[in-house]
């Protein structure tokens, strides 16, 4: 982290962001994959937001251009989401929507590969993904096996730092501890719990969440610690009761739901 963002300062913009999720609700346009539809629905609803899954052409660029923020997620990219996604990321940039990034799988998979790097030269807000989809994202790696990661958050950092840079984006890098970069300043987050990655969308829904975040948030990169603070302090207050994966989803949303500025405060292991 620089100078330029302590700790505290971090803790701090984290609370107010999270006040403000709830207090004004942020609309936020779904271009996701159908795996996790429902769950990114739900999550979204649980911190505060309002999900919104238009995912035809016809009508991907209208509502991208009246949410508070975008997310694109590539996991099961078909050609009718691929088309949708290209319209809504060019009404995004046109009317100044925050949009969000997540390169599920790529690497090895031709497809999605080729989308991610275009969409990656069209100035995301913010980029979120594992270690090995952040180094396949900057050609500087295959992929992972899946939406698996091969590769550990340390070993993309400084990969992270100059995607941050090139692409005047700001880079979060999912892990055991989360790492987000705008290029300068850098901050970790090691919160959370491993209950979250069986929990299928688990990643996916918190792309949703970085980009309600950023729509009332207007630093990316603060935005983007405070989504990932909330979120993983919400999964270990969910694992203190969960008995498995099952009641750890149930218990997640609750989680969502109630975690509060004071939750923040005392479990948030900011760096």
């Amino acid at each position: 982290m620089t100078s330029s963002s302590t700790t505290s300062d971090l803790l701090a913009a984290s609370v107010d962001a999270l006040d403000r999720v709830r207090a004004t609700g942020p609309l936020v346009h779904c271009l996701t994959n159908d795996v996790v539809v429902n769950f990114t629905a739900n999550t979204l609803l649980a911190v505060g937001a309002a999900p919104a899954m238009v995912d035809i052409p016809e009508e991907s660029g209208m509502f991208a251009g009246v949410a508070g923020g975008v997310l694109v997620n590539l996991g099961t990219p078909h050609a009718e989401l691929r088309a949708a996604i290209e319209v809504a990321v060019a009404a995004a940039a046109e009317a100044g929507t925050p949009w969000v990034l997540d390169p599920v799988a790529i690497g090895a998979l031709p497809v999605r590969t080729e989308l991610a790097h275009r969409l990656r030269d069209a100035s995301p807000t913010v980029v979120r993904g594992n270690a090995s989809e952040i180094l396949a994202l900057a050609g500087a790696g295959a992929g992972g096996r899946g939406v698996d990661a091969l590769d550990e958050v340390d070993v993309a950092a400084d990969v992270a730092r100059e995607l941050a840079r090139s692409a005047g984006t700001v880079v979060a890098v999912s892990g055991p501890v989360d790492l987000v970069t705008d290029g300068d300043r850098v901050a970790r987050i090691a919160n959370g719990d491993v209950l979250l990655t069986k929990v299928t969308g688990g990643g996916c829904a918190l792309g949703a969440v970085m980009a309600a975040f950023a729509a009332v948030e207007p630093d990316p990169f603060l935005a983007t610690v405070a989504a990932a603070t909330t979120y993983t302090v919400a999964a270990e207050l969910a694992a203190d009761g969960a008995r498995g994966p099952g009641s750890f989803a149930v218990g997640f949303l609750d989680a969502l739901a109630t975690v509060s500025g004071d939750d923040l405060r005392t479990r948030a292991a900011l760096s």
